[in-house]
């Protein structure tokens, strides 16, 4: 099967084929290039996805990957970036291998195929120049032989004819004589260019053509090996990132068999155990018995152990506050000094009601009514960010709950001894290189180190005060944590479900009316604000609006929980009116509000304030 000897007379079809398979090559090299391409597009895309989720460098983010879920998803990202970097591996490979040699060899095919058909082409033009030769040979011949008869014709016309001179018939025979002669050479030269095209057209069609046909054919067939192979390695540049690629598959998949939920509940239990008791149980209140109500000590605005003993009168200790109890709700519902008023000093007996801690006597809603209102109102959540980031937490984490300020007491005492280590290694370095010096004088001078190495001394002492300060109160909070039972271990579920969406990053306000809190001096654990373990801001709760103002028509001494002095004549603002109780709730500035009785201020309500009575 050869092109030379079945195709000899298809040169032009041969040229479009062959320039058809070069453009074929052209679009196999433009369909790897794109496929690059959309292979670094793809690789880009997957790295920018995988640095985007990230972890931030000192955000909350950090703190979360602690977790083994989050862990899993950090080794994924990862997993996908080197995923990506295979994807830029087989991009690279298919350039290399297939894009670049292939164009090189277009290259080549096109230089090669110009020079065959260039040959062709030439062959083509000597076989017909040859043609025309014998074709103007043939022409030549065919007209002497018809000059010679014409010139024959004549001299017998004139040799017939007796009228004719002798000299004339001798002069038509000389000129046929003639014609015949060059017919003669006519008839020998056209034989000759005959043989000579024969050879050459036999030369042409049996050895020339078939020979650059057989390497048009050649070259067709190499160019068709040559799409095969990259073809080939196109399959095996994608096969020989697969087993790395299937490293980065198992590799999340190892990653996800990797999570413990339950370490990962143990981490949240860490991170939120405040150390305090659950609170105890509310007393029944019998409104049947004619007897003044008394807010029991194991509710929820006075939650002590049983059995502790009452606080002495004038002691500043209060009642322990469970944690994620709002302010406004609980404390104005629960803790308001609802105990009657003293009179104003004009009557018949102002001091036979002191200041004193008398129990206050409910007047309009009963103990229960407001716990139930306060259970189903939705409670507010306040975030963290304004403390942490601000700095104005005490420097010891006393607002913080126990269990949360031993873990970071703890965290400090190891950061200080860490740098106290560090100091000591700068200081251990210093000291090598002045017995250098003083051996070697003419490295250095000695005297040179003496005052870093006195620097190094006094930020050792330094910080090992500091370490010390802050063990002591390590060992404090570790010498007051309770010890808890598996029943204590429990936090509110009554609590928890109103919070859990936000416990992450948020906690509410669990201050008295009058802005703070603490507890029992029996009671070693305090309630402390966690911190530094959310990342939301966390604002202020907003301040109850005011409704109107007031004045003072009395000198108060606010003594008891709850209560804010006033002088006589003092203008302040109204934040909440008399539920009639005899209790008019008041503020000073944005840090001093408390309780007033009514009868000691004048009192000028907004009347377009929701709710509110003009009365005197």
């Amino acid at each position: 099967m050869s092109w030379g000897t079945e195709l000899w007379d298809q040169f032009d079809n041969l040229e479009k084929h062959t320039q058809w398979g070069i453009d074929v090559l052209e679009k196999y090299i433009k369909f790897v290039k794109e496929r690059t391409e959309i292979e670094i597009s793809y690789a880009k895309q997957l790295r920018n996805l995988s640095k985007k989720y990230q972890p931030k460098k000192n955000s909350k983010e950090e703190d979360e990957y602690k977790y083994t879920s989050c862990k899993a998803f950090l080794a994924t990202l990862n997993e996908m970036n080197d995923y990506a970097g295979q994807h830029e591996v087989v991009s690279e490979n298919m350039t290399s291998q297939i894009t670049a040699e292939l164009t090189r060899f277009v290259q080549e095919l096109k230089q090669e195929r110009k020079l065959n058909f260039h040959d062709g082409r030439k062959a083509q033009q000597n076989i017909e120049t040859s043609w025309k030769q014998l074709e103007a040979s043939k022409r030549r011949f065919e007209r002497d032989c018809k000059e010679a008869d014409r010139a024959q014709q004549y001299f017998e016309k004139m040799d017939a004819d007796i009228n004719v001179t002798k000299a004339d018939v001798e002069k038509a025979r000389q000129q046929a004589q003639i014609r015949h002669q060059m017919a003669d050479d006519s008839k020998g030269e056209y034989s000759s260019i005959l043989q000579k095209f024969n050879h050459e057209q036999h030369e042409h069609y049996h050895t020339h053509i078939p020979n650059i046909f057989q390497k048009i054919q050649q070259m067709e067939e190499k160019r068709i090996v040559r799409i095969g192979e990259c073809m080939k390695t196109y399959a095996e540049v994608d096969r020989q990132v697969i087993p790395i690629i299937v490293k980065c598959l198992d590799g999340i998949t190892k990653a996800a068999e990797s999570i413990d939920q339950k370490n990962d509940s143990q981490l949240v239990i860490e991170a939120f155990k405040s150390g305090f008791e659950p609170p105890g149980d509310i007393d029944f209140e019998d409104f049947t018995q004619p007897m003044k109500r008394t807010v029991s000590e194991s509710s929820l605005s006075n939650s002590r152990w049983d059995g502790k003993s009452e606080p002495k009168p004038g002691s500043k200790s209060k009642g322990k506050l469970w944690p994620f109890i709002k302010k406004n709700k609980l404390m104005s519902l629960l803790t308001s000094p609802h105990q009657p008023p003293p009179p104003p000093p004009a009557s018949a007996s102002p001091s036979a009601v002191p200041n004193g801690p008398q129990s206050p006597k409910q007047q309009k809603e009963p103990l229960s009514h407001r716990f139930n209102e306060f259970m189903t109102s939705k409670p507010k959540i306040h975030c963290f960010r304004s403390l942490k980031r601000g700095g104005g937490g005490p420097e010891d984490f006393s607002n913080l709950p126990p269990e949360q300020r031993r873990k970071k007491l703890q965290q400090k005492v190891d950061e200080l001894n860490k740098d106290v280590q560090k100091e000591m290694d700068q200081r251990d370095a210093l000291t090598k290189m002045k017995d250098v010096y003083i051996k070697n004088p003419q490295m250095g001078d000695a005297a040179s180190v003496d005052h870093k190495l006195a620097e190094l001394g006094q930020n050792m002492e330094k910080l090992r005060l500091e370490a010390q300060k802050f063990e002591g109160w390590l060992a404090e909070v570790e010498g007051r944590l309770p010890v808890r039972t598996e029943q204590t271990r429990r936090q509110s579920g009554m609590y928890d479900t109103q919070n859990t969406s936000a416990v992450n990053n948020c906690v509410q306000d669990r201050e008295s009316p009058d802005g703070s809190y603490t507890e029992d001096q029996s009671q070693e654990s305090e309630m402390k604000v966690p911190v530094t373990e959310f990342d939301d801001e966390f604002d202020d709760e907003e301040p109850l609006p005011t409704i109107g103002t007031c004045k003072a028509l009395y000198t108060f001494e606010g003594q008891n929980e709850g209560t804010i002095s006033v002088t006589e004549g003092e203008m302040l603002y109204v934040i909440e009116e008399d539920k009639g109780d005899g209790w008019t709730r008041i503020r000073r500035n944005e840090d001093e509000e408390g309780y007033v009785p009514t009868s000691y201020v004048e009192v000028y309500l907004d009347k377009n304030a929701k709710g509110a009575m003009t009365y005197i």
